[in-house]
């Protein structure tokens, strides 16, 4: 049967020539022109106390956002390059110049934050009633805020210069050592060399014996080069740490809070209810070991399918269900999804050379998205297809806001993926075609809720202890091993036989610059999914407006009063988590009643 979907992305409608583009090229020149003349202008701007003044700023915020969108238009392109070829030496030097323009641009923001508190209250209150600006009162009043935290204008500045060969390069220099690592497996008789990104996937295989001979190459490979990586993090943290201390901020988590907006109470209340829970899904890994025929379960036989039997879905298969199934509740997000595979947005193709994970990116200017993974036919990899068209259909209905309008934070982003991937799981559950297929994909919902209640928890208690040990000095591959195990047992609370001492190594998030605590937004975003899918529900496609109007505005408000204002709770109170749990709690016992059966 012919392929319908190519699974190779075309980056050639947004700047042609991959790394070799001369249009790229053109564009970056620019670019850096112009940043530069703007910041020039910025220097000889002053602050008077007339309305004259107000009309300089419009004219400055108008500037600023569209160079934002090119800056945006830049990264995403480099971040394609990188991810498709990670022996691509141009697209590297591309990526160091495109995150030196960036910092360029974060200096030019922060001119424009002096400016922004230069003005008096009074001038202050009349900028946010203009017109042209009223669409931006929540993101002037959060730049303004969060300006008056930092440090002054001129030391941000040094601070963002000294981060392109400091704190981001160390993250450069991660994706460098993962760039050049391979695997090397004993396949059929003969000697084979995967990329970390297919060992990945084996390790997901049908076959026991293949994920335990996956999971000791693995673990080697990382292991052999875990004092680069100790290194990695240790100078990431120690960055961020000497930053923190420069402002005065001595909570770790004040920076990812804020980047989240959000309130430090609904965190704690988030992770006390999960914990509570834990017991329920407990069960589900002892019923789960008891099915495999263990005594407790390995790290790798976690996600790992019930039967050798699970059959494969096409990629063609994917798309297609993925379309359907968001058509039962959005028509809109249906088409998008269709025009996504019809224009090729999406790099699916297993070969060597990738990197690993998934991701969406979005190109602000082309009003386009693209999505990056590697497909090889399991339900967990329809599950991220779908989660990742969540993400760019979420870009996709906010591409008419003003740009400042449009940043949205890490915990709302993955509210919209993983709606998504909600839908495509729940869909396929209800419509097996036997016990013996529903339990399969009832495990495969299961093992994404022990992700977010704990891979992720582990992920956090990690990083949290982490800094509070790398405050002392440097913390040596030996204790990140002992520290990551301890966050595991805990967090799995000790249910599992073994576990992967270097996951802090191998899990890119740890090492990612532009967000620290990358973990904690993912167990948010599918519980406040959860609340959102409940609705959706009971509502059908009568809900698809009211979401819509959620999504648009998660760049313009605080999490808390987003879920107050379009579902009405109040998430500094455990009642809003405790029902979304209680929606996976019900496959728990689902579960369990059919392999009892």
């Amino acid at each position: 049967m012919k392929q319908m979907y190519h699974q190779v992305w075309d980056l050639d409608a947004i700047f042609p020539g991959g790394s070799e583009s001369d249009k790229f090229q053109s564009f970056l020149i620019t670019l850096e022109e112009d940043i530069t003349q703007f910041q020039k202008d910025l220097d000889c701007t002053e602050v008077s106390k007339s309305e004259e003044s107000l009309f300089n700023i419009v004219h400055v915020l108008v500037r600023a956002q569209e160079i934002s969108k090119r800056v945006r238009e830049a990264g995403a392109f480099v971040s394609c390059l990188t991810a498709q070829n990670t022996k691509d030496d141009q697209a590297k030097l591309l990526t160091g110049r495109v995150k030196k323009l960036s910092s360029s641009y974060s200096s030019v923001m922060t001119s424009i934050d002096d400016l922004l508190l230069g003005l008096t209250d009074d001038l202050w209150s009349q900028l946010l009633e203009l017109e042209e600006l009223k669409a931006l009162t929540y993101n002037l009043e959060e730049r303004r805020s969060l300006a008056k935290d930092k440090l002054s204008g001129e030391k941000e500045k040094l601070i963002q210069s000294l981060s392109v060969d400091g704190y981001h390069a160390w993250g450069d220099f991660y994706n460098t050592i993962v760039g050049r690592m391979t695997i090397n497996v004993e396949e059929d008789g003969e000697e084979k060399s995967l990329s970390v990104g297919q060992a990945a996937n084996k390790m997901g295989s049908k076959n026991r014996e293949t994920r335990q001979y996956m999971s000791d190459k693995w673990e080697k490979a990382w292991g052999d080069e875990a004092e680069l990586f100790a290194n990695t993090l240790n100078h990431l943290g120690g960055f961020r740490l000497q930053t923190y201390e420069a402002r005065g901020w001595d909570n770790v988590l004040k920076e990812p809070l804020d980047i989240n907006r959000m309130q430090e109470e609904t965190l704690k209340v988030m992770w006390e209810t999960i914990e509570k829970n834990k017991p329920k899904f407990v069960q589900y890994l002892k019923r789960k070991a008891e099915l495999l025929g263990l005594e407790k379960l390995d790290w790798t036989d976690v996600g790992a399918p019930l039967t050798s039997e699970v059959e494969e879905v096409s990629y063609d298969e994917a798309a297609s269900m993925i379309v359907q199934q968001f058509g039962s509740f959005s028509p809109k997000m249906a088409d998008f999804a269709q025009k996504a595979f019809n224009e090729r947005w999406i790099e699916a193709e297993s070969r060597s050379g990738k990197r690993p994970g998934g991701f969406c990116t979005s190109f602000p200017v082309s009003e386009e998205s693209r999505i990056f993974m590697t497909y090889d036919g399991s339900a967990s990899n329809v599950a991220t297809l779908a989660h990742e068209l969540g993400h760019a259909y979420h870009q996709h209905v906010m591409n008419d806001l003003p740009q400042m309008a449009q940043r949205y934070a890490m915990n709302v982003a993955e509210t919209a993926s993983t709606f998504a991937e909600m839908i495509v799981a729940d869909a396929t559950v209800k419509q097996a075609s036997s016990n013996k297929a529903k339990v399969q994909l009832l495990d495969d919902k299961l093992n994404r809720s022990i992700a977010f209640f704990m891979n992720i928890h582990a992920r956090f208690l990690f990083e949290t202890r982490f800094y509070e040990e790398r405050k002392k000095g440097l913390v040596s591959v030996h204790r990140l091993n002992e520290m990551m195990l301890g966050a595991q047992k805990e967090a799995y609370c000790d249910a599992l036989g073994s576990y992967s001492p270097h996951f802090w190594a191998s899990k890119l998030h740890f090492h990612i610059t532009g967000v620290p605590f990358y973990n904690f937004p993912y167990t948010f975003g599918y519980l406040f999914s959860m609340g959102i899918y409940a609705r959706a529900a009971e509502e059908g496609t009568a809900f698809e407006k009211q979401y819509i109007d959620l999504l648009r505005d998660t760049g313009r408000m605080q999490v808390e009063d987003l879920a107050k204002k379009h579902l009405d709770v109040d998430l500094t109170q455990p009642e809003f988590w405790q029902k979304a749990i209680d929606l996976v709690a019900e496959d728990v016992d689902t579960f369990i009643d059919l392999t009892e059966k």
